[in-house]
């Protein structure tokens, strides 16, 4: 697992050069006859990049879109001739019953489909009209880190094509592009950056065992990977919520016993500094993950500083490799093997 972290800035620079083309490739075939809705769907870790992906579209144009957990897809989209309507299917593996399921049904409904795997000879590959392909390599671990990124990375090419602003001249257009195309050099800064206070933040914590991870705009995705990563390799209880959603009742459970993470996005340090502060004061360890140069947040805090130079629409990238490697470390404080859970399977048939 700790090894497949670090290896995330040279998978994703594999990544894309390949899906940037072929998501132009895709996307000028699905213009053809128009795309009015996206639905994007996975199960676990590929759920997750599914909503970081969907925010990404939400945020950067007008086509509608959702997010539907694999599972559930075919339960919650039945009708039959929607015309316009594409479905970007997930899967790591390329092979999960539960995607291929929600592709089976999709295609049944008259929707275009393009699947985002990490195996080029996969089912998934075989179902798809169209597909992306992520350059992770082998994963040999059962929680998956490195997958999740290049998975990501490659949508996220989807998602700047369709939006159109992969081939807008204009300033903004441009600056996002290269921000996504910069993504491995950030990753590789945030890896460097963090990994000693990670590894302290493990052994001082080590002995808690019910974790909030709390996120929004595109890092509820982040909140939520990280939660998974700490029930997989920890054997943790853990969960992750919608920053302020968290106010909303699960606020009842924070003690000294229930440590929290605050992932602090753009223009966040102010509602996270005051969040901080009612945290501390029931006494839960806090920590705030944030932007490296980030306005201080509240006394007492643990602050980790990611990379600041990526655009926030891409900065799950960034802000999922702390969790990773929060996991992988306290999983070892703990004498567990991370690569494998006794408990669960690489693929789930």
């Amino acid at each position: 697992m700790l090894r497949e972290i670090h290896e995330q800035p040279k998978v994703i620079a594999e990544t894309l050069p390949g899906a940037f083309t072929k998501s132009e490739e895709i996307v000028r075939e699905l213009k053809k006859t128009g795309v009015s809705m996206v639905y994007f769907t996975g199960s676990g870790t590929s759920y997750h990049a599914c909503l970081a992906a969907n925010y990404a579209l939400s945020t950067l144009s007008r086509i509608s879109s959702t997010t539907l957990p694999a599972s559930e897809f075919s339960s919650w989209v039945r009708e039959t001739g929607r015309t316009g309507t594409a479905v970007v299917a997930v899967s790591q593996s390329g092979e999960s019953v539960d995607v291929l399921a929600a592709v089976r049904s999709a295609s049944a409904a008259g929707m275009r489909t393009i699947g985002v795997t990490n195996s080029d000879n996969s089912s998934l590959v075989k179902q798809t009209e169209f597909h992306l392909l992520a350059k992770a390599g082998l994963e040999r671990a059962v929680t998956a880190t490195k997958s999740f990124t290049a998975t990501l990375a490659a949508a996220y090419t989807f998602v700047l094509q369709l939006a159109g602003t992969a081939t807008d001249d204009s300033p903004i257009a441009q600056r996002l592009v290269q921000s996504l195309r910069s993504a491995p050099d950030e990753i590789q800064l945030t890896i460097d950056l963090v990994e000693s206070r990670i590894t302290a933040l493990a052994s001082k914590l080590t002995e808690k065992q019910l974790y909030f991870i709390l996120g929004s705009g595109p890092n509820f995705s982040s909140a939520l990977e990280g939660a998974l990563k700490l029930k997989e390799s920890c054997n943790l209880y853990a969960e992750g919520f919608a920053t302020r959603e968290f106010l909303h009742g699960p606020m009842q459970l924070v003690d000294p016993r229930t440590p929290i993470f605050l992932l602090q996005g753009f223009q966040e340090s102010e509602q996270v500094s005051q969040l901080a502060k009612s945290f501390l004061k029931f006494g839960a360890p806090t920590v705030v993950i944030r932007r490296k140069a980030a306005s201080s947040t509240a006394d007492g805090v643990d602050t980790i500083d990611v990379a600041s130079d990526i655009e926030d629409v891409f900065s799950p990238l960034v802000y999922v490799v702390p969790l990773q490697l929060y996991a992988f470390y306290t999983a070892v404080g703990k004498g567990l093997n991370p690569d494998s859970p006794g408990k669960l399977s690489k693929v789930v048939r």
